[in-house]
């Protein structure tokens, strides 16, 4: 399926824009030096300011082969939406590094947030190996199954994620969106509260929740969801988005396709 959002106020303010994310960078995360773990860490990555970018690829242009700088520079220029810079710089760290898993990860991870799906899901597979499976590149291989709409298999990356970090909120929460995109409604809704369940479950994971009973028509229920994290306002705009979706899904249309997550650095 998993911005940089930041905080609760800026998560699931336009969820017409965001639904059926699968917190693609929550599960593409690696245990590199510029990354934190997954969603339970902290509220949010801090934002990045343009001296912090420019410094970084200052600090990148003098020694490319750096590659904790490379990594760092990349995290800066996702969290700043220059995806497709980002690509370039790890496109030659995974060149200079090919058997750098966590360089590898993080590239798979910035192809995913540009768009380029089948490219992201070559280099994942070499992220990690059978016998040292990683959770996170498991679940960021899912995400980018079900945004080539091969949903069987992502829910096979879930199931196999799952095993090694069992109810890891984010691997739940794509697990159920997963679902939602397959047309299950039901398990979607049963999986996606089971993740809003956990402990360190965060408000995207809320958000997605709200979206599954929304698409059931159940507005009532994931407007209080939505205001566990939303000003009245905001929650009663998002159903209303949501009221729309549901509207398109009984005309017969095709549930949007999940969206990028916007990167979390």
């Amino acid at each position: 399926m998993r911005a940089a959002v930041s905080s609760s106020g800026r998560v699931g303010r336009s969820l017409g824009t965001v639904a059926l994310v699968a917190l693609l960078a929550a599960g593409c995360q690696s245990r590199s030096p510029e990354t934190t773990g997954s969603i339970g860490g902290s509220a949010g990555p801090r934002s990045v300011t343009r001296s912090e970018v420019d410094a970084l690829g200052a600090s990148y242009t003098s020694d490319p082969s750096d590659i904790r700088v490379a990594l760092r520079y990349a995290s800066a220029l996702r969290a700043t939406s220059q995806r497709t810079q980002a690509v370039a710089v790890l496109q030659q760290a995974a060149l200079r590094n090919p058997k750098d898993r966590y360089v590898l990860a993080a590239y798979g991870k910035s192809l995913a947030d540009a768009g380029r799906f089948s490219e992201a899901s070559e280099v994942l597979q070499n992220a990690h190996t059978p016998a040292q499976p990683d959770w996170r590149v498991l679940s960021a291989q899912g995400t980018v199954a079900d945004q080539l709409g091969d949903h069987a298999r992502a829910q096979g990356f879930y199931d196999a994620a799952l095993k090694i970090a069992p109810n890891e909120p984010s691997i739940l929460s794509n697990l159920g969106l997963s679902y939602v995109l397959a047309h299950q409604l039901d398990q979607g809704e049963t999986t996606l509260r089971l993740a809003a369940d956990q402990p360190r479950a965060d408000a995207r994971v809320r958000q997605n929740l709200a979206l599954a009973l929304g698409l059931k028509g159940r507005f009532d229920e994931a407007e209080s969801v939505l205001r566990r994290d939303l000003s009245p306002d905001e929650a009663s705009a998002n159903v209303a988005s949501l009221r729309a979706m549901a509207a398109r899904q009984s005309a017969g249309r095709r549930l949007p396709s999940a969206p990028v997550a916007p990167p979390r650095g």
